[in-house]
């Protein structure tokens, strides 16, 4: 193994109980160290940290109230433009947005905008600050499909308007991938579960267990039932695999399946005998992106010794280098311009090894289970039960700029990854916000028609 393949020694080095050691949930900041870092912002005439933030917060605002400790004026304020800001606090990538436009960073000490406003959604939660006035749901009847980042994005905006909103999950659990596809050491299920709450607590309807697409629960139903329109946030549901001899051998899985399995290990619905690792297995992750770095990191955790195979070099990784340097302080083990050919395994059909070219040649490397991380595509089980909904070669659902995001079937909306490829979470919120707008105006626009033509009749 040379060096243009794997990190430095130091990569390495730690031994398991410092490895151990390092694991954290998280660093939340106390009440104090809060509003000290708040008293650091600079209120810049042109705040650059804005311009950086995807969904345009009013972070100097908001840092603002909490350097007076004026806690619900700071979450009012980010009420305005967030409805996940617990969430966004914690997993988005801070370092290239907001926090890495901020002017104190040119020092290298940037305010920590993410761990603030995290603060304060934490505070508004723990705290059971009196909630926001709402107006009456007679707007609109809207359907969401799905409670990811887009479809509770959606839900939230609509709710604050006046719309009344159900949401339909699939699993038992709402959350998508923010539950079942981040670890817990990086967005803990209580986090999700507190601003899921806070969603209902708009007048949000939530009905689990439903997947449309199945048991005559389709787009044509859903409307039956008088909705005026439906918004399709399921994300990229189905992992994509590798065409490789092997592929199906015992100990190949799919990192988005780990991460599910160990999210029911969490909540207790599963014992730990059903998590695919075992202490001390040699564990390859196939990929670099940030499922690759949570599947790594997670499998670690479970005593295993981890490494991440990518075909390309760190610079072409797109993972974010926090998550990087992370996996690396934790003593994740990478190899770079290594792509897998296939695997081989015993008499028993359980993976032995998997094959590689490197630089230097192919190689046969000892691995007892291997992740798979390459990529993901939307699941075609709603667009196979529906007419009109229009699609690209890869399954992605196409939209139109107006009324944003509505499908090619009137009254049907869609957004984030299964319109626009898996993104971060405040991208999918982004776009989100936006179709929230157009469902609005949509909805608007064909109760304004319905009266001016129950006028018409009447004279």
């Amino acid at each position: 193994m040379t060096e243009t393949q794997t990190n430095s020694a130091a990569n390495t080095a730690a031994d398991k109980n410092t490895v151990t050691a390092s694991f954290q949930i998280e660093e939340r900041l106390s009440t104090i160290e809060a509003i000290n870092e708040a008293k650091r912002c600079l209120h810049c005439k042109v705040p650059m940290c804005v311009k950086g933030c995807p969904i345009g917060n009013n972070i100097p605002e908001f840092i603002h109230e909490l350097s007076k400790g004026n806690m619900g004026a700071a979450m009012s304020v980010i009420n305005e433009t967030s409805t996940l800001p617990a969430i966004c606090g914690r997993v988005c990538p801070h370092e290239n947005q907001c926090q890495g436009n901020c002017v104190l960073g040119k020092k290298g000490d940037p305010i920590k905008i993410g761990k603030l406003e995290s603060f304060i959604a934490d505070f508004d939660t723990e705290m059971s600050l009196i909630r926001e006035t709402l107006p009456q749901k007679t707007r609109g009847k809207v359907a969401v499909i799905g409670s990811g980042p887009a479809g509770l994005t959606v839900s939230g905006q609509l709710a604050r308007q006046g719309f009344h909103v159900t949401i339909f999950e699939a699993q038992q659990q709402a959350g998508g991938v923010l539950l079942y596809g981040i670890p817990e050491y990086r967005l803990p299920n209580s986090v999700v579960r507190n601003e899921i709450k806070k969603i209902e607590a708009l007048g949000v309807e939530f009905r689990n267990g439903i997947t449309i697409g199945r048991d005559n629960h389709t787009i044509d139903s859903i409307f039956k039932e008088g909705f005026d329109a439906i918004f399709i946030g399921t994300g990229t549901a189905r992992p994509q695999s590798l065409d490789l001899p092997g592929v199906t051998l015992h100990g190949v899985h799919q990192s988005i399946a780990l991460l599910h399995q160990v999210t029911a290990y969490n909540d207790g619905a599963v014992s730990k005998r059903h998590i695919p690792l075992r202490e001390g297995e040699r564990v390859a992750v196939i990929g670099c992106g940030n499922v690759a770095m949570d599947a790594a990191r997670t499998a670690i955790r479970f005593g295993t010794d981890v490494t991440v195979v990518y075909r390309g070099l760190p610079e072409n990784m797109s993972a974010s280098e926090r998550e990087y340097q992370e996996a690396v302080a934790e003593g994740i083990k990478f190899l770079w311009q290594t792509e897998p050919l296939g695997f081989a395994g015993d008499e028993k059909g359980r993976l032995k090894e998997m094959i590689v070219r490197t630089p230097e040649g192919e190689k046969s490397l000892r691995f007892d289970r291997v992740f798979m991380a390459v990529g993901s595509r939307p699941a075609n089980r709603i667009v196979s039960t529906t007419d009109g909904i229009e699609v690209d070669a890869k399954g992605y659902i196409i939209t139109h700029e107006h009324p944003c995001g509505m499908t090619t079937r009137r009254g049907v909306f869609a957004g984030g990854d299964v319109v626009h490829r898996p993104q971060t979470v405040v991208l999918a919120v982004k776009a989100a916000k936006e179709v929230a707008d157009g469902i609005a105006r949509y909805v608007d626009a064909i109760k304004l028609i319905y009266h001016v033509n129950q006028l018409e009749q009447k004279s």
